[in-house]
Protein backbone atom coordinates (compact mmCIF):
# COMPACT_ATOMS: atom_id res chain seq x y z
CA UNK A 1 0.00 0.00 0.00
CA UNK A 2 1.41 3.39 -0.99
CA UNK A 3 1.91 6.23 1.48
CA UNK A 4 0.97 8.72 -1.21
CA UNK A 5 -1.78 11.07 0.07
CA UNK A 6 -3.29 11.17 -3.42
CA UNK A 7 -4.57 7.65 -2.84
CA UNK A 8 -6.30 8.53 0.45
CA UNK A 9 -10.04 9.09 0.15
CA UNK A 10 -11.72 12.19 1.57
CA UNK A 11 -13.31 10.01 4.29
CA UNK A 12 -9.96 8.44 5.21
CA UNK A 13 -8.39 11.88 5.33
CA UNK A 14 -11.15 13.11 7.67
CA UNK A 15 -10.65 10.10 9.96
CA UNK A 16 -6.89 10.65 10.04
CA UNK A 17 -7.44 14.33 10.76
CA UNK A 18 -9.63 13.45 13.77
CA UNK A 19 -6.94 11.07 15.04
CA UNK A 20 -4.07 13.53 14.67
CA UNK A 21 -6.08 16.61 15.69
CA UNK A 22 -8.43 15.29 18.40
CA UNK A 23 -8.89 18.65 20.10
CA UNK A 24 -10.35 20.39 17.07
CA UNK A 25 -14.13 20.65 17.01
CA UNK A 26 -15.74 18.50 14.32
CA UNK A 27 -15.79 20.26 10.99
CA UNK A 28 -12.48 22.05 11.56
CA UNK A 29 -9.81 20.45 9.42
CA UNK A 30 -6.08 20.99 9.44
CA UNK A 31 -4.81 20.11 6.00
CA UNK A 32 -1.05 20.21 5.74
CA UNK A 33 -1.37 20.97 2.05
CA UNK A 34 -3.21 24.23 2.89
CA UNK A 35 -0.29 25.52 4.93
CA UNK A 36 1.95 27.18 2.41
CA UNK A 37 5.64 27.13 3.03
CA UNK A 38 6.92 30.66 3.28
CA UNK A 39 9.71 31.24 0.83
CA UNK A 40 11.19 34.67 0.90
CA UNK A 41 13.91 35.99 -1.33
CA UNK A 42 16.86 37.02 0.85
CA UNK A 43 17.64 40.42 -0.65
CA UNK A 44 19.83 42.92 1.18
CA UNK A 45 16.69 44.88 2.17
CA UNK A 46 15.05 41.74 3.58
CA UNK A 47 18.16 40.92 5.59
CA UNK A 48 18.29 44.46 6.99
CA UNK A 49 14.59 44.34 7.87
CA UNK A 50 14.98 40.99 9.62
CA UNK A 51 17.87 42.39 11.67
CA UNK A 52 15.80 45.45 12.59
CA UNK A 53 12.97 43.16 13.68
CA UNK A 54 15.32 41.09 15.86
CA UNK A 55 16.54 44.31 17.49
CA UNK A 56 12.92 45.41 17.93
CA UNK A 57 12.01 42.17 19.65
CA UNK A 58 15.01 42.54 21.95
CA UNK A 59 14.01 46.12 22.78
CA UNK A 60 10.43 45.05 23.54
CA UNK A 61 11.64 42.18 25.72
CA UNK A 62 13.81 44.59 27.69
CA UNK A 63 10.80 46.87 28.22
CA UNK A 64 11.69 49.63 25.76
CA UNK A 65 8.48 49.62 23.74
CA UNK A 66 9.20 52.99 22.10
CA UNK A 67 12.55 51.76 20.73
CA UNK A 68 10.83 48.55 19.56
CA UNK A 69 8.15 50.56 17.73
CA UNK A 70 10.85 52.68 16.08
CA UNK A 71 12.80 49.60 14.95
CA UNK A 72 9.70 47.81 13.63
CA UNK A 73 8.65 50.98 11.77
CA UNK A 74 12.13 51.17 10.20
CA UNK A 75 11.82 47.53 9.10
CA UNK A 76 8.42 48.26 7.56
CA UNK A 77 9.77 51.36 5.82
CA UNK A 78 12.64 49.30 4.43
CA UNK A 79 10.45 46.43 3.14
CA UNK A 80 6.77 47.44 3.29
CA UNK A 81 5.73 44.27 1.43
CA UNK A 82 6.83 41.99 4.33
CA UNK A 83 4.04 40.92 6.67
CA UNK A 84 6.35 40.11 9.56
CA UNK A 85 7.18 43.74 10.38
CA UNK A 86 3.51 44.63 10.73
CA UNK A 87 2.86 41.60 12.91
CA UNK A 88 5.74 42.51 15.22
CA UNK A 89 4.81 46.18 15.38
CA UNK A 90 1.24 45.18 16.28
CA UNK A 91 2.59 43.41 19.37
CA UNK A 92 4.44 46.53 20.45
CA UNK A 93 1.42 48.73 19.73
CA UNK A 94 -0.74 46.43 21.83
CA UNK A 95 1.79 46.63 24.68
CA UNK A 96 1.59 50.42 24.41
CA UNK A 97 -2.21 50.27 24.59
CA UNK A 98 -2.87 51.29 20.97
CA UNK A 99 -5.48 48.63 20.15
CA UNK A 100 -6.68 50.32 16.94
CA UNK A 101 -3.11 50.69 15.65
CA UNK A 102 -2.43 47.04 16.49
CA UNK A 103 -5.55 45.92 14.64
CA UNK A 104 -4.56 47.98 11.57
CA UNK A 105 -1.12 46.35 11.51
CA UNK A 106 -2.56 42.86 12.03
CA UNK A 107 -4.99 43.41 9.16
CA UNK A 108 -2.06 44.47 6.97
CA UNK A 109 0.00 41.43 8.03
CA UNK A 110 -2.89 39.13 7.13
CA UNK A 111 -3.37 40.88 3.78
CA UNK A 112 0.32 40.81 2.85
CA UNK A 113 0.68 37.15 3.85
CA UNK A 114 -2.43 36.24 1.83
CA UNK A 115 -3.80 34.73 5.04
CA UNK A 116 -1.33 31.81 4.90
CA UNK A 117 1.86 30.79 6.66
CA UNK A 118 3.25 31.33 10.11
CA UNK A 119 3.00 35.13 10.09
CA UNK A 120 -0.69 34.93 9.23
CA UNK A 121 -1.16 32.33 11.95
CA UNK A 122 0.43 34.68 14.49
CA UNK A 123 -1.55 37.67 13.21
CA UNK A 124 -4.87 35.81 13.36
CA UNK A 125 -4.04 34.64 16.89
CA UNK A 126 -3.11 38.14 18.04
CA UNK A 127 -6.18 39.66 16.46
CA UNK A 128 -8.35 36.93 17.99
CA UNK A 129 -6.96 37.78 21.42
CA UNK A 130 -7.65 41.47 20.93
CA UNK A 131 -11.20 40.77 19.76
CA UNK A 132 -11.75 38.52 22.76
CA UNK A 133 -10.48 41.18 25.16
CA UNK A 134 -12.76 43.69 23.44
CA UNK A 135 -15.76 41.36 23.92
CA UNK A 136 -16.16 40.53 20.22
CA UNK A 137 -16.49 36.76 20.70
CA UNK A 138 -17.65 35.88 17.16
CA UNK A 139 -14.78 37.74 15.48
CA UNK A 140 -12.38 36.25 18.01
CA UNK A 141 -13.58 32.70 17.34
CA UNK A 142 -13.29 33.15 13.57
CA UNK A 143 -9.71 34.37 13.88
CA UNK A 144 -8.78 31.53 16.22
CA UNK A 145 -10.28 29.08 13.71
CA UNK A 146 -8.16 30.60 10.91
CA UNK A 147 -5.02 30.39 13.07
CA UNK A 148 -5.92 26.85 14.10
CA UNK A 149 -6.16 25.76 10.47
CA UNK A 150 -2.71 27.24 9.95
CA UNK A 151 -1.32 25.08 12.74
CA UNK A 152 -1.57 27.40 15.76
CA UNK A 153 -1.73 25.20 18.86
CA UNK A 154 -2.75 28.06 21.17
CA UNK A 155 -5.50 29.01 18.73
CA UNK A 156 -6.75 25.40 18.70
CA UNK A 157 -7.06 25.49 22.47
CA UNK A 158 -8.95 28.79 22.27
CA UNK A 159 -11.40 27.33 19.74
CA UNK A 160 -12.09 24.48 22.12
CA UNK A 161 -12.40 26.77 25.13
CA UNK A 162 -14.86 28.99 23.26
CA UNK A 163 -17.02 26.06 22.11
CA UNK A 164 -19.03 24.86 25.12
CA UNK A 165 -20.32 21.77 23.26
CA UNK A 166 -16.84 20.60 22.30
CA UNK A 167 -15.59 21.24 25.84
CA UNK A 168 -18.50 19.24 27.28
CA UNK A 169 -17.93 16.37 24.84
CA UNK A 170 -14.20 16.33 25.66
CA UNK A 171 -14.97 16.31 29.40
CA UNK A 172 -17.46 13.45 29.03
CA UNK A 173 -15.01 11.47 26.88
CA UNK A 174 -12.25 11.93 29.48
CA UNK A 175 -14.58 10.72 32.24
CA UNK A 176 -15.54 7.62 30.23
CA UNK A 177 -11.89 6.87 29.44
CA UNK A 178 -10.96 7.20 33.14
CA UNK A 179 -13.74 4.72 34.04
CA UNK A 180 -12.53 2.32 31.34
CA UNK A 181 -8.95 2.53 32.62
CA UNK A 182 -10.02 1.95 36.22
CA UNK A 183 -12.20 -1.01 35.22
CA UNK A 184 -15.51 0.61 36.20
CA UNK A 185 -16.99 0.04 32.74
Amino acid sequence: MSNDRAHVSAHDSAVLNRIFNPNLPYGDVVDEEEVEKEIEEETVDVKVSKQLEVQGVQAAESGDVEAALNLFSQAIGNTPQRASGYNNRAQALRLKGDVLGALEDLNMAITLSNGTGSVACQAYTQRGLIYRLEGEEEKSLEDFKHASRLGGQFAKQQVIAMNPYAALCNQMLCEVMQKVRSGEV
